[in-house]
């Protein structure tokens, strides 16, 4: 594709500061990553429903419902999940440019994914894994998705076909499997305190 004639505008009559004044905080980006059924969707909720009673500005970018939405054309195979993961991320970086605390919650299963979604958001990028084993995960199936995995019916399903990589060194690293949601809700916003968040 041809972009010699595209130009990306970076003139602003209001500028990023002055948004930030009016909504009292500052963007930032919390990249949940984690296997599916491992709490990436509850803590994303309860994080939004604890800043918005806070009087902070938040919105939740959830993977399957870009994948039925914007992302509905894309597979599973590599190149697809790379291009779900870069339109997620596009998408992150323009509201968090706009002073929005977004809440990413997307399984990214492997390392290049997340730094691809961190090359791309800039500095307000925040990498948060969600942790539980295959087998919790399995048990908690509150999609029904690890039976019809058992059953043959899901290919490429992450952890099992299609691989899953732990992080080294995560900003944040939550365990579902001893941490309840208000704890990791409590760990988040100690995050987002340290990176200069008022909340």
């Amino acid at each position: 594709m041809c972009q010699e004639n595209i130009h990306t505008q970076f003139h602003r009559f209001v500028s990023l500061a002055e948004k930030e004044e009016l909504l009292g905080q500052k963007g930032h980006v919390l990249w949940l990553y984690g296997l599916s059924g491992s709490g990436k969707s509850t803590i994303a909720a309860a994080l939004e429903r604890n800043l918005h009673e806070a009087g902070r500005f938040s919105i939740i970018l959830d993977g399957d419902n870009f994948r039925h939405g914007l992302n509905f054309d894309l597979g599973f195979s590599d190149e697809d999940r790379s291009e779900n993961i870069r339109r997620v991320a596009e998408v992150a970086k323009m509201l968090s440019d706009q002073g929005i605390i977004v809440i990413v919650s997307v399984i990214t299963p492997k390392n290049a994914l997340r730094t691809l979604a961190r090359k791309i958001v800039g500095p307000s990028f925040r990498d948060v894994f969600i942790q539980a084993s295959f087998e919790t995960c399995a048990q908690r199936d509150p999609k029904g998705l690890y039976a019809k995995v058992a059953a043959g019916e899901i290919k490429q399903f992450t952890g099992k076909d299609s691989g899953f990589e732990e992080p080294s060194n995560p900003e944040l690293q939550i365990d579902t499997e001893t941490n309840s949601s208000v704890q990791a809700v409590a760990q988040l916003l100690k995050l987002l305190r340290g990176a200069g968040q008022n909340s």
